[in-house]
């Protein structure tokens, strides 16, 4: 057995150990799902980096670099610019109203909002879509797996599935602060020297420029940070609001100790996933240099890990970014748990349902979801592809219920209803219709949002003057009588 394959196992031991000795500790619904309100700036600052850099963050971003260049930096930075906008608006607000409220689930906000109506919605396209985001997961866990030791994509998918269902189920959101801790220490130290090392390997800028020059199949814009406007404007438009309206982040602001809290962890966050990003686009650019013609660009940081660093570094590297989509896979088995158990089951199932009971379902559905997670990421072939199609929905679906619910108080669950169904089918429509390229440099999601809030304000309308008919016909009624 290599080295590289005994520092990942004797790794995931460890996390798997972790995870397990949190379950003697977490009791309460409460501390699964928000961590008992209880997390600090720098708890949650962990939280959400260890979250966020994730599949698409490192191999994902990786082999953009590899395919594309610099420009691949738009793919994280757009992520930090939502999060930075989360940090300073959306984030402390609605942590107010979920401190207020007790809110566990953004759902929990919509029905407070809305009604059961939208909440509905918004819980069923969430949890689908997010089926999605955990297969890009458990993809990028199968190609570390497949270039350390041959593993086959099927075994590990299950493998990296396996294991994080077992930590996460065990304690939840406060039981993986402790496991998000030592990933993002070893994570973030470990790029930082992969990236110096690997940087020297190659002979520096020098170095790096004479291979390049080499390959004659380099794109045109491979040394310019914006290859195109309509490129940078689709990265923008994809992720920015994903980032300010996830989910699975503001059930993470749920957690906090109070707004201070979520302020300094929530734009800590954000200023760290900008400095972040140009370092796995960067080691897509070397593994570029060193392979020029990988069969699968995804596969770059991998490669680069294995054959540009010391064996002893690539292991622990390796180990590093294994963590990084391991940690990911938990978050978003918090946003599956809790959406379904919160969201669905308790209003529609058991209202009545109590904390322990609760508590066992949100287990039982993480379990699920992995399941399906795994079965998943068998019929994707992209990271890449798999998350754009997870953010796409998630903004169509909680765009125009989160900023109205937030900031627009006039508008009424009706309206909102309809708008959100129509968003999301045109989302939908035009991806298929246009293989998810959208139209004159407008994703997707753009489009089918533009064509939901027309709805949105048309439905107001119609609905504020068929209620000032029906107030009008009643009180005819009552002076006839």
């Amino acid at each position: 057995m290599n080295l590289h394959l005994v520092v990942i196992i004797t790794y995931s031991l460890i996390l798997a150990g972790l995870g397990l000795e949190s379950l003697r500790r977490t009791r309460r619904a409460a501390d699964f799902l928000v961590a008992g309100r209880s997390l600090s700036g720098g708890a949650l600052f962990v939280s959400l980096l260890a979250a966020n850099i994730g599949a698409g963050s490192t191999v994902g971003a990786a082999g953009l670099g590899y395919k594309a260049g610099l420009s691949g930096w738009w793919w994280v930075g757009s992520a930090g610019l939502g999060s930075l906008v989360l940090g300073l608006t959306v984030g402390p607000k609605i942590w107010r109203l979920a401190k207020e409220h007790q809110f566990l689930t953004l759902g929990d906000f919509l029905e407070y909002r809305f009604g059961a109506v939208v909440r509905t919605q918004v819980a069923v396209v969430v949890w689908f879509s997010s089926l999605i985001i955990l297969a890009s997961q458990l993809i990028a866990i199968a190609w570390i797996l497949q270039v350390v030791a041959g593993i086959p994509k099927p075994l590990g998918c299950s493998i990296g599935g396996a294991l994080a269902t077992i930590y996460f189920t065990a304690g939840g959101l406060k039981g993986t602060i402790r496991i998000n801790t030592i990933q993002l220490a070893v994570k973030l130290g470990g790029f930082v020297a992969a990236l110096w090392v690997a940087w020297a390997a190659l002979g520096g800028s020098s170095g790096l420029a004479a291979r390049l020059a080499q390959d004659s199949t380099i794109p045109t814009a491979f040394h310019q940070f914006a290859r195109s406007g309509a490129d940078v404007f689709g990265y923008l438009l994809v992720l920015m609001p994903a980032f300010i309206i996830s989910p699975g982040l503001i059930q993470k602001i749920y957690g906090a100790q109070d707004e201070k809290a979520v302020r300094r962890g929530v734009v800590g966050n954000a200023l760290v996933l900008l400095a972040y990003s140009i370092v796995p686009v960067t080691l897509g650019i070397l593994a570029r240099a060193q392979h020029p013609n990988l069969p699968n660009h995804e596969m770059a940081l991998p490669v680069v890990m294995v054959e540009l660093l010391p064996t002893w570094m690539g292991a622990i590297v390796l180990a590093a970014v294994f963590s990084a989509e391991v940690g990911t896979v938990d978050a978003v088995l918090l946003m599956l748990s809790s959406s379904l158990t919160q969201d669905l089951y308790r209003p529609l199932v058991k209202p009545n349902a109590d904390d322990a009971h609760l508590l066992r379902v949100s287990r039982v559905v993480a379990v699920g979801a992995g399941i399906i997670g795994i079965w998943l990421a068998l019929q994707l072939t992209s990271i890449i592809q798999g998350l754009t199609i997870f953010y796409s929905l998630m903004t169509a679906a909680l765009a125009i219920p989160l900023v109205t619910g937030l900031y627009l108080p006039g508008f009424k669950q009706r309206e909102v209803a309809l708008a959100l169904a129509f968003s999301v089918l045109a989302t939908v429509g035009f991806f298929v219709a246009t293989g998810g390229k959208g139209w004159f440099g407008f994703p997707p999601v753009l489009l089918g949002v533009t064509v939901g809030l027309p709805v949105l304000l048309v439905g107001a309308v119609l609905f504020a003057n068929r209620e000032t008919r029906e107030i009008h016909e009643k009180k005819n009624s009552i002076d006839k009588a």
